[in-house]
């Protein structure tokens, strides 16, 4: 984020429009979830904080075309997956995408598995594994609707399909976790243990 602020320093006039106060927030707003975003689909916190800033001057760059209906989060996410698709496509495609950092794994959060002990770091590290085993079109839908909060209209706007093709992606990603092993495993181990605390 100092990146992008060091770079729009002195861009920002007092007479700025509405817009380019609401983009500006919504920029701002926006880092923490769409970082994440970066991240998941990148798999490495240094690709996706170079996407991220690349993201964010590209979406300051055309802010002119925005309007006041313009809805800005889903077109800021759309810039943002769209960046990511450019480092994937020309710069990283001889590197390791797959990381071990620590900083993905903070990323990771419950799927729904109730809260037991015995989940905590295993549940992280299974979401990581199963999403990371999704292909990329499936995978961006649920990192769009789970991680960064986008509905699925939202999400058809950011990716540029139908919702329709939104929704079936997203049942299809969700049949696919569930399907995973390790996830499996933890939700069997999850349910036993609740169990016994009831009985």
């Amino acid at each position: 984020m100092k990146l992008f602020a060091k770079a729009t320093k002195g861009l920002i006039k007092k007479d700025e429009s509405d817009m380019e106060e609401k983009l500006e927030r919504c920029i701002k707003d926006s880092y923490v979830p769409a970082f994440r975003t970066a991240c998941f689909i990148l798999g490495n916190p240094s690709d996706a904080e170079e996407a991220l800033q690349e993201a964010f001057l590209r979406a300051w760059r055309f802010r002119a075309a925005l309007t006041n209906e313009s809805n800005l989060r889903p077109w800021l996410y759309r810039v943002v997956v769209n960046a990511c698709f450019s480092r994937l496509r020309k710069e990283i495609p001889q590197r390791e995408r797959r990381t071990n950092d620590d900083l993905l794994q903070q990323l990771a959060t419950s799927v729904g598995v109730p809260e037991v002990e015995i989940t905590g770091s295993e549940l992280r590290q299974a979401v990581l594994n199963a999403l990371e085993g999704l292909p990329l079109n499936l995978r961006i839908p649920v990192i769009l609707r789970y991680y960064a909060g986008l509905s699925e209209q939202e999400i058809a706007t950011a990716i540029r399909r139908r919702q329709g093709t939104v929704k079936s992606r997203l049942h299809e990603a969700r049949r696919r976790l569930a399907e995973y092993p390790q996830l499996q495993s933890l939700a069997i181990k999850s349910y036993s243990f609740t169990k016994e605390q009831v009985l």
